[in-house]
């Protein structure tokens, strides 16, 4: 049995997808667990009690902890700790192993223009010193020996069936599909890498399948060489057949906007993403599993074949 914690987002249904390559046993763990595949095991449960997640386990293999928490620093400060807690003793419980599916708002800003598994770590904002403080959590049982977990990192991440938990679907596809200007926060002449999400569900499939893949970090596969803020605008442009127009918004702007717009106060802290560039190395991956991450203008054609062709 392999278990998906948290089943309900685009990370959890790509995954739950791509398992299906390594077992005929899955099991989606949420609130409201939906099957992706026939044959999976749906497990109501709360990732915030114990008990719960002990039962959710229960028989597991493999766990991968994929949830998706509310973009909101207090949130995250109050349950994080507290689900990986949990999930780390269901999984020691019952002799299973860990994938902890996260991402890079631990890294140092100063160090994001070629960001490897060695990145320094040095979170300037509330959110990644939550991040960095769970991912430590799982570490040190890695370290002690009390557990046999992964980390499988992702850049900022796009790809199809999205709603609202992707900035590059609510700023620049919704947008522009809309007739609308696409809205870039902090500038545009700077490089962003985008992780694919059908990419990422099948690495971090691959990864829990792969004995000698454990106790240590991994990149998912992300394209090299991304476009600029600007580039990726008019791609998507050019391929939805609309005008590339679009709005820059700076982060004296983003925290203006932050006063009538919770999601957008919550993101002021992390423009600095967007003010230089962003990109992410997965070349680790890709040598060890011999993985071509899916170019950029073939994921964006898909999006727009399966989300905005009328």
């Amino acid at each position: 049995m392999q278990t998906i914690l948290g089943s309900g987002g685009v990370i959890g249904t790509e995954l739950a997808k791509a398992l299906t390559t390594y077992t005929a046993k899955i099991r989606l763990v949420s609130r409201h667990p939906q099957k992706v595949n026939p044959g999976d095991e749906l497990v109501k449960a709360d990732l915030l009690h114990a008990d719960e997640v002990r039962k959710a386990v229960s028989g597991s293999q493999v766990a991968y902890l994929t949830v998706g928490l509310p973009y909101n620093r207090r949130v995250w400060q109050e349950n994080w700790p507290k689900i990986m807690a949990n999930v780390i003793t269901a999984c020691k419980e019952n002799n299973c192993k860990l994938v902890f599916f996260d991402n890079i708002y631990m890294y140092d800003p100063d160090h994001l223009n070629g960001m490897t598994e060695e990145t320094p770590v040095n979170p300037p904002g509330k959110k990644g010193r939550v991040r960095t403080a769970v991912a430590q959590m799982l570490l040190d049982e890695i370290r002690e020996g009390r557990l046999t977990a992964l980390i499988a990192r992702s850049a900022d991440f796009y790809g199809p069936k999205i709603q609202n938990n992707s900035m590059l679907t609510e700023t620049v596809f919704k947008l522009l599909s809309q007739g609308k200007k696409a809205n870039w926060i902090g500038r545009a002449d700077r490089k962003h890498s985008f992780t694919y999400t059908p990419d990422a569900g099948k690495a971090t499939a691959l990864l829990g399948n792969t004995e000698d893949a454990y106790n240590q970090d991994w990149h998912l596969p992300t394209a090299a060489d991304p476009p600029t803020g600007k580039e990726w605008i008019e791609t998507i442009a050019a391929e939805m057949g609309v005008k590339p127009g679009y709005v820059v918004a700076p982060k004296p702007v983003v925290r203006i906007i932050g006063l009538f717009v919770p999601v957008m106060r919550e993101t002021v802290e992390m423009v600095y993403q967007y003010d230089r560039d962003y990109v992410f190395n997965s070349d680790k991956f890709e040598q060890r599993f011999h993985f071509k991450p899916t170019p950029y203008p073939e994921g964006i054609r898909e999006i727009v074949k399966l989300d905005y062709q009328k």
